[in-house]
């Protein structure tokens, strides 16, 4: 069964993904900051990580470099998943690392989608 690590700031949003991934037989965890993300990445190595971007302290694209370039944690795919939603935003998130890029708010249907996705490759 596949560990999804979901960074975000955002108690909803967490319960929200959480509650779709699990109804679709993953397990998740959960991390409130970048910080405790890249912390809880190299504890868990997780199998997928959701990356929010706006976040208190560490935000989500530091927090997706500092993994990317990780020897630990650098092959774990990273879907940036925020409200910033400009094409400048995404390139730079796929510069820092991530696989993909989703625009808040998207719906449980379209994560679960991405996770087996990005999974099965």
């Amino acid at each position: 069964m596949a560990l999804i690590l979901i960074v975000d700031d955002s108690p909803t949003e967490v319960h929200v993904m959480q509650k779709a991934l699990e109804r679709h037989g993953f397990q998740t965890a959960a991390a409130e900051n970048g910080a405790e993300g890249i912390r809880k990445a190299k504890e868990m190595r997780p199998d997928l990580i959701f990356m929010d971007v706006v976040m208190p302290g560490v935000n989500g694209f530091q927090a997706t470099r500092t993994l990317a370039n990780d020897p630990v944690t650098r092959t774990i795919p990273i879907i940036m998943v925020t409200t910033k939603g400009q094409e400048t935003d995404r390139i730079w998130g796929l510069r820092q690392g991530a696989v993909d890029y989703l625009v808040k708010p998207v719906t449980p249907a379209r994560l679960v989608e991405k996770a087996q996705a990005v999974l099965a490759a």
